[in-house]
């Protein structure tokens, strides 16, 4: 009987990310080969043998909605082509802001998404900071949820700022705040928000006092930055000495650039769970490669990863 190995796929979406695990974990990505047919659809075929193996397969579901598409197709494929075990890593989980029937006759997107996932195949899923917690629950198999204060508060640590102010953007990002607050030792504040619709925010309101701080955003997604930026305006209309935003997923979509060239953020800091569409000099992007290299190898080897759970490079208070 053969020995199981590892074998990395990587999804077109998340070429580059796919590449540094690799080369962490020191094992080539195997073969893949997409065709396109002319009227758009497409068909992934894995030219390297999988039979019998523990197969990971690495890609983000961002837009386009073909992200998403080409990852069920990938592992329908393992399934069919008699792979051991299939563990899809999934850094960013699109559609998870559709978690909940927030009006009569939506979808929950985010719950389709595991069912797909299921139904094509998937033994194991392994994801970051999805955007809300009830998501875990949708699946009936495993999933790992990773964080992203895993490689922004040793990140943050590294800045040595004085009088530091952790700030939620809103309140659904209150939980992460105080989490990133009690780490540090700090105080923390609230932006709440009201929105009349999508993307667009109407008014906000600081809850807390920010004169003589250097602020922190914490959140996990930033699409167009609107919300972010409005709320990096308001505290150094309220005294802030310096603000910067930590945001996981950098979606970025619409003008988001332009959004946060022209804000008050000295920085902004994300991870390469999505590939950005540009460089920015206001951006930094942090690797979330080493991380999933060793939660990939714990996995493999039946190993707790529990330890990648624990920030123990935190600052001294």
């Amino acid at each position: 009987m053969q020995e199981t190995e590892v074998k990395l796929i990587s999804g077109r979406g998340s070429r580059t990310l796919s590449e540094s695990v690799s080369k962490i974990m020191n094992i080539p990505l195997c073969d893949v080969t997409v065709n396109q047919f002319s009227d758009g659809e497409f068909q992934p075929v894995i030219n390297d043998s999988i039979r019998g193996h523990h197969v990971f397969i690495i890609q983000s579901t961002f837009q386009p909605s073909d992200n998403l598409m080409e990852l069920l197709m990938l592992v329908d494929a393992c399934k069919r082509a008699s792979a051991r075990y299939i563990t899809v890593v999934m850094p960013y989980y699109g559609y998870a802001r559709q978690d909940r029937k927030d009006r009569p006759r939506v979808s929950i997107a985010s719950k389709l998404v595991a069912d797909l996932l299921t139904v094509a195949g998937a033994s194991r899923v392994m994801t970051m900071d999805v955007h809300a917690d009830q998501i875990q629950g949708f699946f009936n198999i495993p999933l790992d949820h990773l964080f992203g204060s895993s490689i922004f508060i040793p990140y943050l640590n590294s800045l040595n700022l004085d009088n530091l102010c952790i700030a939620a953007p809103d309140v659904g990002s209150t939980k992460r705040a105080r989490y990133y607050a009690q780490q540090f030792n700090c105080e923390m504040v609230i932006c709440d928000k009201y929105r009349k619709k999508h993307n667009e925010v109407a008014e906000m309101t600081l809850i807390g006092d920010v004169r003589g701080k250097n602020v922190i955003l914490v959140d996990d997604i930033i699409d167009t930055g609107n919300t972010l930026c409005k709320a990096a305006d308001l505290l150094m209309e309220n005294g802030a000495v310096s603000v910067r935003a930590m945001c996981t997923h950098p979606v970025l979509s619409g003008k988001a650039y332009e959004n946060v060239e022209k804000s008050s953020l000295v920085e902004l800091a994300v991870s390469d769970t999505i590939p950005l569409h540009r460089t920015d000099n206001k951006i930094k992007v942090i690797t979330v490669a080493d991380l999933f290299a060793s939660a990939i190898e714990s996995t493999f080897q039946y190993k707790s990863i529990h330890s990648l759970f624990i920030k123990n490079t935190l600052k001294s208070s």
